[in-house]
């Protein structure tokens, strides 16, 4: 049995010998006059003899050549000749002349008319029959095949159909965001029974747009509905509207609704609608550029004059600031759902989801895993718990242990052990204590969470890292605590200074994390006596080329100069705050310093075993 590659290869076969014979037969043809011509011309003959040998009735043919000239005589003689340039051979003669009469009696001939005969019409023939050809073998491509990138597609949609008979996702197969999930089981209601929703006047939303993060799950939740629903399910990219071509990008909206009404009810879905959904009316092309065009399709087909009835349009961003307002407005997409990342519940929700089919081992506890993630979206999980898999297989064991776990949350949050990397004792020397000394600071700042693990191992781009473990969630932040967060910052540094009396460069990224943690208590949060209760946050716009921000500051030289004045004296009280700790606690400081260049790493309950009992928290 023939594959289709094979077909198609039989098919342009006869086209290709066709063009293969038509070549040979127009070389054969013209070989002859080109010989001919080669073997008859002999001499050389100025035109007036020419002219004169024409008067005499000695010339019996001429055969011209553009300006040049073939003459034969009576006598058989043939003679080269040069006619005047940009003027006829006749009018010529009869410059010189000759006339009529003696004309008529001179074989006159134009080569490659006379010479080639028949030939030289197939010659020209020959290019348009193979145009033709050609053109016919694209059209039969284009209706056989069509969608499949060939040149007469452009105009239709790219979007891949997903049946009820593919494998589908559930709400089941998706955690951690119980409330989109409530949202969205409206849309699954009314796909599955309509009448339910028209019995009482309710209009189910035309569109949902589906907001959040990056890897928050906004693609799964979409094929989720659709798999609850058991509807056909159109998946297309908002970048897959835009074409070089002009009135691509529109005419490829109106080709997917057509699709959709054919199979409604039916779920539409565009990912990263921010492609094509950006406000009008800013940046280059003013309002004629191919995606302006592409959107104000997608607003039509939304809701103009034509009903799509049955057909419910999903779309996902992480972006909705910069979508046009005539797309989010009642009527188009006239319902926001948010997917945030998951707390704590959702975090272990997810985790157990992605662990089926993976052998854990008894004593692996996802609820700790979940404690340690604080932050970690969807994606990251299953990342998490891949990671864990990789390094199971790596040492040849077959469960996933709490060593893998607590390995895979490393190599997620700070990158890749690297064992190659060598260091000298006195750097090691400088880490150890560097660490320890943000160390001991969380555990004696009351409000700060406690010490999950210390180490002077290093990965990703630091040489060390102190990781602390929140007991829940916070959503909120109080002044103490931001206080404290940058003494812990800052006690890396003061370790530093007390212990060898400089510092390294090694706390260029504590002072980033301390900088930008007083600038948010200044600007923003009003925690700030001299500046006072004021948001000062610049509004950032982005440039017409799409790749900066351009900030806008609402406030004065001079109001600008007091927030960076207290932004020092924040971080200067942190360093301070720091400092006094460490120093009241030095010999804490070397003992589990020198235990660290030992052991490399310590765990949280090993800290608490060498400090002893940790101070409680402050009443507020």
């Amino acid at each position: 049995m023939s594959n289709g590659g094979e077909g198609k290869g039989s098919s342009r076969r006869p086209l290709l010998l066709f063009a293969v014979g038509a070549l040979v037969v127009f070389v054969l043809a013209s070989l002859p006059a080109e010989q001919s011509q080669q073997t008859q011309a002999s001499s050389e003959m100025d035109f007036s003899q020419v002219a004169a040998n024409a008067k005499s009735g000695q010339v019996t043919r001429i055969v011209q050549d553009g300006d040049n000239l073939e003459v034969t005589l009576a006598n058989g003689t043939v003679a080269k000749s040069r006619k005047e340039p940009d003027t006829g051979l006749t009018e010529s003669l009869r410059n010189y002349g000759v006339t009529d009469e003696q004309l008529s009696r001179i074989d006159l001939q134009v080569k490659g008319q006379s010479d080639m005969g028949w030939f030289g019409s197939l010659f020209w023939l020959l290019p348009l029959l193979f145009i033709g050809l050609m053109m016919m073998m694209f059209m039969r491509q284009g209706n056989s095949q069509p969608g499949n990138g060939n040149i007469f597609s452009f105009s239709k949609s790219r979007a891949r159909r997903i049946t009820a008979d593919q494998p589908s996702i559930h709400f089941s197969d998706v955690a951690g965001v119980d409330e989109a999930k409530e949202e969205l089981q409206e849309v699954v209601e009314f796909l599955r029974s309509p009448q339910k929703f028209n019995a009482v006047g309710a209009r189910i939303p035309k569109g949902v747009l589906l907001v959040g993060p990056p890897g928050t799950g906004k693609t799964l939740m979409a094929r989720a509905v659709a798999g609850e629903a058991s509807v056909p399910f159109f998946h297309i990219s908002g970048s897959e509207f835009v074409e070089l071509f002009v009135g691509v990008g529109a005419s490829r909206v109106r080709d997917l609704f057509e699709e959709a009404k054919k199979s409604a009810p039916c779920i539409i879905f565009i990912d990263e609608i921010d492609a094509v959904g950006r406000q009008r009316g800013r940046g280059l092309g003013g309002g004629n550029d191919e995606r302006e065009q592409t959107l104000n399709q997608i607003l039509v087909e939304l809701d103009g004059f034509d009903k799509n009835a049955g057909i419910v349009v999903l779309a996902a961003t992480n972006r909705p600031d910069i979508l046009d307002s005539a797309l989010l407005r009642p009527g188009r997409f006239d319902r926001r759902v948010v997917l945030d990342s998951p707390d704590l519940v959702g975090r272990h929700e997810i985790l157990k989801v992605h662990a089926r089919g993976k052998p854990l081992a008894a004593e692996v506890d996802l609820e700790k895993t979940a404690r340690q993630t604080p932050g970690f979206s969807g994606a990251d999980l299953e990342n998490l718990l891949n990671e864990a898999a990789i390094l199971a297989a790596r040492r040849n064991e077959t469960t996933i242990t709490p060593a893998d776990l607590e390995e895979a949350v490393d190599r997620v949050i700070a990158g890749p052990e690297r064992k190659g990397r060598l260091i000298s004792e006195e750097e090691k020397c400088i880490t150890a204590y560097h660490e320890v000394g943000h160390a001991l600071v969380a555990f004696y700042m009351p409000h700060l969470d406690p010490i999950h693990k210390v180490t002077v191992v290093a990965r990703g781009q630091s040489g060390g890292h102190t990781r602390l473990l929140p007991t829940e969630d916070r959503h909120l932040w109080t002044r103490s605590q931001m206080t404290e967060m940058l003494a812990f910052a800052m006690g890396g540094m003061a370790a530093e200074e007390i212990v060898f009396g400089e510092t390294s460069t090694g706390p260029s990224g504590d002072l980033q994390q301390a900088t930008e943690i007083a600038r948010k208590m200044v600007t923003m949060y009003g925690m700030s006596e001299q500046v006072g209760t004021v948001s000062l946050g610049s509004t950032g716009v982005v440039d017409y080329l799409g790749t900066d921000v351009l900030e806008s500051r609402n406030f004065s030289e001079a109001t600008a100069a007091m927030v960076d004045s207290e932004i020092r004296r924040l971080i200067d009280q942190g360093h301070a705050e720091a400092t006094r700790v460490l120093t009241e606690q030095r010999e804490r400081l070397v003992s589990v310093s020198e235990l660290l260049k030992e052991k490399e790493t310590l765990s949280g309950e090993e800290v608490v075993k060498l400090l002893g009992e940790r101070p409680q928290a402050r009443a507020a």
